[in-house]
């Protein structure tokens, strides 16, 4: 049989797979499906499990509630209809706008495209960097949900937001600029690897991007975002450095 319990307290990724492993630990239990966008857990039974037995597996910070199968799918629709991607997403496309428009600002008088997206680049990832400070531990938990080389390397994750500070203020001050394009290849790279995997299995889990203060959805934007900077920095390498 299928039973399906909400759940309150998830905040990331890395709470909807530590709340995963621990359900699955349950005797006759298969099949466990955690959504942090739905708020609910998922799973097969051979016999009935309680809310008391859920919650005795999980931190006191979590609340356990039944939830019928039958009320699964109009709860799912309230949650779309309450906040789309499009919504969620709306913090994101505000920071590139600005970033795009101080970038053009910049370099208005000499219209230098090379300058202005040696200045987009610094200002994306010393940004980008900042949101993910805001709360590095989350930052990690969901960037190791996706990122190929954060899977296995944890350091990695920690030490990924000072990289993107230091990429950001090479490029502002121009300074080894064709180290920092390389640099970018080969991280964003690796992190394009993961979130294309993510969207191709349509896992839904947080886009670590921006940190986890915003809670934005792993969508098609992270990838063009990522991809945007890899153009970029080929470009770059192509016609300056080559």
């Amino acid at each position: 049989m299928k039973q399906v319990f909400g759940v309150e307290g998830m905040t990331c990724g890395g709470c909807a797979q530590g709340v995963e492993q621990k359900i699955a630990v349950l005797p006759n239990v298969s099949n466990v499906q955690v959504s942090l966008e739905k708020k609910n857990i998922e799973f097969e039974t051979s016999k009935p499990i309680t809310t008391t037995v859920i919650e005795a597996l999980l931190p006191e910070k979590y609340k356990v509630y039944n939830l019928p199968n039958d009320k699964k799918q109009e709860i799912a629709t309230s949650v779309k209809e309450e906040k789309t991607k499009l919504q969620q997403l709306r913090p994101l496309f505000l920071i590139l706008s600005y970033i795009s428009i101080a970038s053009f600002w910049i370099h208005f008088q000499e219209m230098d495209v090379s300058a202005m997206m040696l200045t987009f680049m610094g200002l994306f990832y010393i940004v980008f960097s900042f949101f993910k400070f805001l709360d590095i531990k989350g930052f990690v938990n969901s960037f190791s949900m996706y990122d190929p080389l954060a899977k296995r390397f944890l350091a990695y994750v920690w030490v990924y937001p000072f990289i993107e500070t230091i990429l950001g203020l090479l490029f502002l001050t121009r300074t080894y600029t064709k180290i920092g394009l390389i640099l970018t290849l080969i991280i964003l790279g690796i992190t394009t690897v993961g979130v294309t995997k993510t969207l191709i299995n349509k896992e839904e889990i947080k886009c670590a991007c921006l940190g986890t203060t915003l809670k934005l959805p792993m969508t098609e934007a992270t990838f063009i975002e990522n991809a945007l900077m890899i153009i970029m920095a080929i470009q770059m390498l192509v016609f300056n450095f080559s």
